[in-house]
């Protein structure tokens, strides 16, 4: 696959604007503590849209990559960060690729958030967490206590899941959808100039 210097370039620039904001994290009410907010997928998916799937994980990619210098989990919260994004992107890109039209974008969109909610919830559930507690030695106990806190029925892994994960991610693709399909006509010719078809 030959890629231009121009999308090269364009690659640089959203993964570097894609680090930038992730360094804004939002807590969300009636989530656990460590579920913050941010909106750094969004330029992987405007790539996405624009140049097609394998460029916006390209964007997760070189974000995570990048935020290795600045780690405070051993590299383990930039790898979950790169799949759980590109489990959001990929489906979204896939389908708008066959459907480059609002519904199609709505679709994908769509798509990528179930995509996201299931990929997350199995992910934090089997790896993430049991991860966490070997390397870190963050037990999975104090995790879901910090869950309890906030609501009531979160008691153990599993309600953790269903009660913070996954609604959590929801709400984060929801909102990450919106915003794209707000700004994403507005951006599309500068991501698209200077492109070799």
């Amino acid at each position: 696959m030959k890629v231009s210097l121009n999308t090269l370039v364009k690659v640089s620039i959203m993964s570097a604007l894609s680090l930038i904001i992730m360094l804004f994290e939002l807590p969300l009410p009636f989530f656990p503590a460590f579920l913050k907010i941010d909106f750094s997928d969004i330029p992987a998916i405007l790539m996405t849209f624009s140049l097609g799937p394998v460029y916006g994980v390209l964007v997760e990619l070189v974000k995570n990559l990048l935020h290795l210098f600045n780690t405070s989990s051993a590299g383990i919260g930039e790898l979950a960060n790169f799949l759980v994004g590109a489990s959001y992107v990929v489906p979204a890109g896939i389908i708008y690729k066959f459907r480059r039209n609002k519904k199609g974008a709505w679709l994908g969109l769509a798509a990528g958030t179930v995509s996201m909610v299931i990929f997350a919830s199995f992910f934090n559930y089997y790896f993430l967490l049991p991860i966490y507690a070997k390397v870190l030695n963050f037990p999975t106990e104090a995790v879901v206590a910090m869950g309890t806190e906030v609501n009531r029925h979160i008691v153990d892994t599993r309600t953790l899941i269903a009660y913070g994960i996954a609604p959590f991610n929801a709400v984060k693709g929801i909102v990450m959808s919106i915003v794209v399909a707000l700004v994403y006509k507005k951006v599309s010719p500068l991501l698209h100039k200077g492109l070799e078809r």
